[in-house]
């Protein structure tokens, strides 16, 4: 992959991370539509639709997270699966790219609680794309 196609992913997760850091301001635990917003709007769009400003530098279309449900049941066990690492996604690209479950535990490396916090936030990410799910 070649610097310049990256650049524009790299800017739009380091967008997506200024937008949603941890500040004293913010709930604890953080919601699943912050770490929407943070993780995955980038590539997956605001609502969601696959339209992120870095889904366009993209190899392969950036799936539409609205419509997971329409194929008869929202799969949480596979969602958070392909969250957290234990799935592999070939739109996130190779296995050395970090998926979020890797990111989530890095991010609470320090606390006691680090493989709980990282499930939590699989979780309630989960539990946020079920709210943006439409009908069928």
């Amino acid at each position: 992959m070649r610097i310049a196609s990256v650049l524009p992913l790299c800017a739009g997760l380091l967008l997506g991370l200024a937008a949603c850091g941890d500040s004293p301001g913010e709930p604890w635990p953080p919601t699943g539509e912050q770490l929407y917003v943070r993780h995955c709007a980038s590539c997956h769009g605001i609502t969601g639709k696959g339209d992120g400003p870095v889904a366009q530098s993209l190899g392969k279309p950036t799936p539409d997270l609205t419509t997971l449900a329409r194929q008869g049941r929202f799969d949480e066990a596979n969602l958070m699966a392909i969250i957290d690492g234990r799935r592999v996604v070939p739109v996130h690209g190779p296995r050395e790219m970090p998926v979020w479950g890797a990111v989530f535990s890095a991010e609470h490396e320090e606390s006691p609680y680090q493989e709980y916090t990282t499930l939590l936030h699989t979780e309630v990410l989960v539990e946020y794309l079920r709210t943006i799910q439409v009908e069928p």
